[in-house]
């Protein structure tokens, strides 16, 4: 599964800064060329019209918006920390191939440029991933985290995404879905299996009958041509796009539909469109369990403040211990071991989490105390049924799923068996893509690269989100994108770290400056060093 990230980033579900409340368009080959500088610090110059880094005559076109057709408004509990933030809603067709028939309406908000038009460079449209997850918040926190000497050159646009959040409709298929105790995930007999499919058959057919004039139209390829509505909107030639988790999976197929509108792009945490979807989420699994153990082997460290064990193999042990017990005993009747699995699975995608939910986890079973783990849970582990309608909306119609159960049980068993502490819980989240009502295309989106400009890449190295492999996959389809690594970086998204990671911020702001790339060559274009793991306390 992916998610919105954590940090305010990705689905179940980037920095634990951004708070876990929880791409696009043309810039000539002259924007970045693969001999570009390398990044240096962030400048504040700017880009105009008639810039070199705008493209050439034949496709120059207005980069500032001088015509938008949005009515803009003052963001209900929008505050002067958030900066000037105004809000609006934009109608976009149901289906692209009948433009003039049903409609829907997409929210978005905007932090406008504050630099004089002269300096500045257009719209950067922000997203945070999923597929579900609201983009509104990110804005602001975009607008806060980039050099100022950057933001204030763009208009930084969040939205959400058809069905999410403040969109309309929002998708909702059954609101008490996610209420607990859930079964438990990993089956332990046939029947028990049959429950959990059964759960997931209902849930799909539940959708279908709420949203079935809907669900063919949620597909990756109608968000992206949402985001050329959302250009068009502003009356600009090209758009910006920064992006994290499923969001590079939306800017690489808006580069593939329209790459004649990208200007600079930003993928932090690549999806592999070669896996989508199927695949993806089976690399997922393998990839968790490191983060797991490196979890386990973290708190082992730390045994002196959290008494859990010295060793990997013994916190791994407690922390089955608990999950055990919360199977038998859920606390408050609510947290049991999947709503245990879903809290500490954002650990996987953000470390600075682990001195909390080690926390949780001693005092649960050290002093039988609950309240860390109550308060872990409501922070991390509570579902959002909306985020999940979308995700499965997505991911079921963007291509086909395997459609017999008994292939998934043969898979997941296979995979269990050296990755189990997200295997099932993986299967069962996207397990009503086998009885979604809408049949995916054989194959997914073959995405192409060809006469982009330069596109930045951000990864880290032990991601298990988007697995490194996986990410380079993406890198080889997009010949003009450069990527840093984060060697050793198991955070998923790179950009706006806590503590921050200096390296990759000014690689970023750099980029969005200048269009600067490195210049390093092959599919490691530049590398960083990854954050200081946490410590208990921080």
């Amino acid at each position: 599964m992916l998610m919105p990230r954590p940090g305010g980033r990705g689905v179940r579900g980037g920095a634990a800064a951004l708070t876990i409340a929880v791409a696009a368009l043309i810039a000539v080959t002259a924007c970045t060329s693969p001999a570009s500088t390398a990044a240096g610090p962030p400048s504040s110059a700017g880009t105009t019209p008639s810039d070199p880094a705008t493209g050439s005559a034949q496709d120059a076109g207005p980069i500032v918006p001088t015509a938008s057709t949005l009515r803009w408004h003052s963001c209900a509990g929008a505050t002067a920390e958030m900066g000037i933030r105004e809000c609006t809603m934009l109608s976009v067709p149901v289906n692209y191939a009948d433009p003039g028939g049903r409609h829907i309406s997409l929210a978005l908000d905007m932090v406008p440029a504050t630099a004089p038009v002269s300096q500045q460079q257009g719209i950067l449209l922000v997203n945070p991933g999923g597929p579900g997850g609201s983009g509104l918040s990110l804005a602001a926190e975009v607008a806060e985290e980039l050099s100022p000497s950057v933001a204030r050159d763009y208009d930084i646009i969040g939205f959400d995404p058809r069905g999410v959040g403040s969109s309309v409709p929002q998708l909702s298929c059954d609101p008490s879905f996610f209420s607990g105790p859930l079964p438990n995930f990993i089956p332990a007999s046939a029947a028990a299996e049959q429950v959990l499919i059964n759960r997931a058959k209902t849930y799909a057919n539940d959708c279908e009958q709420k949203f079935g004039w809907l669900l063919p139209y949620m597909t990756t390829e109608n968000v992206a041509r949402d985001l050329d509505s959302i250009r068009a909107a502003f009356g600009v030639a090209k758009i910006n796009y920064f992006a994290f988790s499923y969001g590079t999976y939306i800017g690489q197929v808006y580069a593939t539909l329209f790459p004649q509108r990208v200007r600079r792009m930003v993928l932090d945490s690549t999806v592999d469109p070669t896996g989508v979807w199927y695949t993806d989420n089976i690399d997922q699994d393998y990839a968790f369990q490191g983060r797991i153990n490196a979890f386990y082997a973290w708190v082992a460290q730390y045994d002196s403040s959290y008494d859990l064990g010295s060793t990997a193999a013994q916190v791994r042990t407690a922390w089955y211990r608990a999950r055990n017990q919360l199977l038998a005993h859920p606390v408050n009747g609510t947290i049991g071991a999947d709503e245990f699995d879903a809290t500490f699975l954002l650990g996987g995608y953000d470390d600075q989490l682990w001195p909390g939910l080690a926390q949780a986890l001693s005092s649960y079973l050290n002093q039988a105390d609950t309240l860390d783990l109550i308060g872990q849970y409501q922070s991390y582990g509570v579902q959002n049924e909306n985020e999940f309608a979308v995700y499965n909306a997505v991911q079921c119609s963007d291509v086909s799923w395997p459609r017999s159960w008994a292939y998934w049980t043969s898979d997941n068993e296979m995979v269990y068996r050296q990755a189990p502490y997200e295997t099932w819980d993986n299967a069962w989240y996207n397990a009503a893509c086998a009885f979604w009502p809408v049949p995916g295309p054989a194959k997914p989106l073959q995405i192409k690269g060809a006469g982009l400009p330069g596109i930045l890449m951000l990864q880290g190295t032990l991601d298990a989100a988007t697995p490194y492999a996986g990410a380079q996959d993406a890198h080889k389809l997009l010949p003009s994108a450069r990527m840093v690594v984060v060697e050793g970086g198991g955070n998923h998204g790179q950009s706006f770290e806590q503590p921050p990671d200096t390296c990759v911020q000014n690689y970023l702001n750099a980029y969005l400056a200048t269009g600067a790339l490195p210049q390093g060559a092959g599919l490691v274009n530049a590398t960083c060093p990854a954050v200081p793991d946490p410590t208990p306390g921080s």
